[in-house]
């Protein structure tokens, strides 16, 4: 008799089972408008498999083991020899591995590869976003070390192959190797130039001995460093091998690894340097200078890492609705959560198109359009803002979705609330992003001028956009002590970015409800306050997973 009291009803089955790439309406449409047509099958074809990948049971279990048993620091052997190694649970070998294998390292290698490669990491994030660094970190670190053609011809083989070589040993041995990067140190943080490591030069041209620390290096146990380091003539970049040619290990000391909030499964090291042999990248003096391609390429990461985040919140919160009933009927058919839903749904949609835009802007800009070099200088920074620091209150409203299931760590909500804050502070906080747009508006014409050009091919089509853009001008005009109000403006440049994409390419509806909530001052502070004549039910329809 006391199990009849356990009978389980109005329970909601797992979102396993699905392709995450065609359940995401935006995402695939967005694939298919950014690539050529001779890509397009091989791409679509190639990125549906990686969706089923995403949305198995299996690789499902992987990221939840994987976060739930952290990295282990290893500084020394039983014998008390330094080893500075860190021990990952099986599962996040299977999650790199993976990542490696579907591309996520060779977006410079193949036609498109930027668009393909993009909407792969931004699925990828949803099964589990820390494996990511270290794909984001070897991904970025190519266009850096194009600055010297001999280093480039030597490891961006190794960056963009799809195998995962997780043994430490002399790069020229290994069929694949990962990089890291370490720039901040404890007493600049994003103020780089104040940064203590010194270089100081060896016999060999070239090749310098690092002595100082990294307060933040993202992946520790990748086959490479880029840092930054003070040579004679100033910042400079190097990188620095795990392992020398000879086989010795570099000195490269792992003091701890931090502890944080989220993105659990990844390590993030404090690292000092004693007599560490490096070589360097580009010029002495040009340190930031040699680095900024890779730190722009991380940051659309960050966009696209959020914009990952979110889909996974929302499918799961539009895929409870769709099966808990409350209060005699499907949740997903109350007029107050439906509204709930459209507001994430369009969120999360915006943060898609322009991601994927952006990546696009990349394949363009490689094969030489020097517009759409001039627009990721402005929309880079744009997006890196805005849409990671929507994240957080598109997953902790979404988890409220689910109520109290939505707080319970089984739900994987909870993982997604204490992700969703990261990619707002990594690779330049919030005001670091604002600071740099205003520098790209001051010192770099042709990247507004880029970017008036791409929201003006929308203008017409929409009175809120057309009178957003108006406003936007006006701000724009004057940019005398614009410090001050430099949030507000990113702000505005984002949001007229997203709705001048969302007007051309997503459905009436939905660009619909984002300009009137997010340009037309219709909205309210927050989510669920779309108004009530939009088709709110067909936004919330194409986000729903179809399980």
């Amino acid at each position: 008799m006391a199990g009849s009291t356990h009978t389980v009803t109005n329970q909601v089955p797992p979102l396993v089972g699905y392709d995450v790439f065609t359940a995401d309406r935006a995402l695939s449409a967005a694939v298919e408008r950014h690539l050529a047509p001779e890509l397009r099958e091989e791409a679509l074809a190639e990125l549906s498999g990686l969706g089923r990948s995403c949305g198995s049971a299996q690789t499902q279990e992987w990221g939840a083991q994987a976060n739930a048993n952290p990295p282990v620091l290893r500084t020394h052997d039983r014998y008390g020899n330094r080893v500075d190694e860190v021990d990952f649970h099986p599962a996040w070998h299977r999650l790199l591995g993976k990542g490696v294998s579907a591309g996520l390292t060779a977006a410079w290698s193949r036609p498109g590869g930027h668009v393909r490669r993009a909407a792969g990491f931004l699925m990828w994030t949803q099964v589990e976003a820390g494996n990511g660094c270290p794909l984001s970190m070897t991904h970025a670190a190519v266009p850096a070390l194009r600055a010297d053609p001999d280093l480039a011809a030597e490891w961006e083989p190794r960056l963009t192959s799809r195998v995962y070589d997780r043994e430490l040993r002399p790069a020229p041995l290994k069929a694949g190797a990962l990089f890291g990067m370490g720039m901040t140190e404890k007493q600049g943080g994003s103020d780089v130039r104040a940064n203590t490591t010194a270089a100081r030069p060896l016999a060999e041209d070239g090749t310098y001995e690092l002595t100082g620390h990294k307060w933040f290096c993202s992946a520790p146990m990748s086959d490479g460093f880029l840092v930054l380091a003070q040579a004679p003539g100033g910042l400079t970049c190097f990188l620095v091998p795990r392992v020398l040619a000879d086989g010795t290990r570099n000195v490269f000391l792992l003091q701890r690894l931090k502890d944080k909030l989220g993105n659990r499964s990844n390590a993030s090291a404090e690292v000092e340097f004693a007599g560490t042999w490096a070589r360097r990248v580009g010029e002495e003096g040009r340190g930031v200078r040699t680095i900024i391609d890779m730190v722009a390429a991380t940051r659309l990461d960050c966009v696209l890492g959020s914009a990952g985040l979110m889909r996974q919140a929302v499918a799961q919160a539009v895929h409870h609705c769709a099966y808990r009933e409350a209060f005699g009927g499907k949740l997903v058919d109350k007029p107050l959560m439906r509204n709930v839903l459209a507001d994430l749904a369009i969120e999360s949609e915006a943060a898609t198109t322009l991601a994927l835009r952006l990546a696009a802007a990349y394949d363009a800009a490689a094969g030489g359009s020097e517009r759409e070099r001039a627009l990721l200088r402005l929309a880079v920074p744009t997006a890196k803002y805005w849409v990671t620091k929507r994240c957080a209150p598109v997953a902790v409203e979404a988890a409220e979705c689910l109520g109290g299931n939505g707080y319970v760590e089984e739900s994987g909500m909870p993982r997604l609330v204490r992700e969703s804050p990261l990619n707002s502070i990594w690779e330049g906080a919030g005001n670091v992003q604002a600071l740099d747009v205003l520098r790209a508006l001051g010192r770099e014409p042709l990247a507004l001028d880029a970017y008036l050009t791409e929201v003006g091919l929308a203008r017409g089509a929409d009175h809120r956009l057309d009178a957003a853009i108006r406003d936007l001008l006006t701000d724009l005009a004057d940019l005398g002590a614009a410090e001050g109000r430099a949030r507000r403006l990113v702000e505005r440049l984002a949001l007229v970015l997203q709705g001048a994409l969302l007007v051309r390419y997503a459905p009436p509806e939905v660009a619909d409800a984002f300009c009137a909530a997010r340009l037309g001052g219709d909205g309210g502070a927050a989510f669920g306050t779309l108004p009530p004549t939009l088709d709110l039910a067909s936004v919330v329809e194409r986000a729903r997973p179809p399980v």
